[in-house]
């Protein structure tokens, strides 16, 4: 197993074992891990911000509720 697939692997199994309490599947691979474990997850929108020094097309984070787009 390369290097890169070895992190990725004990990556996948501490997130496994942080989110269910308990220990991974041993015939999983951890990308197969992972994309399970995302695909989990809700969906979420995205709002963009806005500043003087920062490309605006690279920043954004999940909308609240509340929060008015631009400010």
């Amino acid at each position: 197993m390369s290097s890169r697939k070895q992190r990725v692997q004990a990556e996948a199994d501490a997130l496994w074992r942080e989110l269910y309490d308990e220990s991974p599947p041993a015939s999983a691979e951890g990308a197969d891990m992972l994309d399970m474990m995302l695909k989990r997850l809700p969906a979420v929108s995205y709002e963009r911000l806005s500043s003087p020094y920062l490309r605006p097309s690279g920043l954004s984070w999940p909308k609240r509720s509340g929060r008015q787009a631009g400010k």
